[in-house]
């Protein structure tokens, strides 16, 4: 599974996240009181589809250089 669970500390609401231990390009997504942290493709899209203000699902759409 590409979206992996972040904890939000629940006394102070806040997340906490070391940039540098990522690899790449990355994206945060927060809804509801959850976040998810996705890694970006070399090449392609990532679209975040919502309904109503609520995250409803990512979709990632690849492609490589001809």
């Amino acid at each position: 599974m590409r979206l992996q669970n972040l904890e939000i500390d629940p006394s102070t609401m806040k997340l906490e996240i070391d940039i540098m231990e990522q690899k790449g390009s990355f994206a945060i997504v927060v809804c509801n009181g959850k976040a998810r942290l996705t890694e970006l493709p070399p090449h392609g899209e990532t679209k975040i589809i919502t309904h109503q203000g609520i995250v409803k699902r990512v979709k990632f759409d690849e492609g490589e250089d001809f």
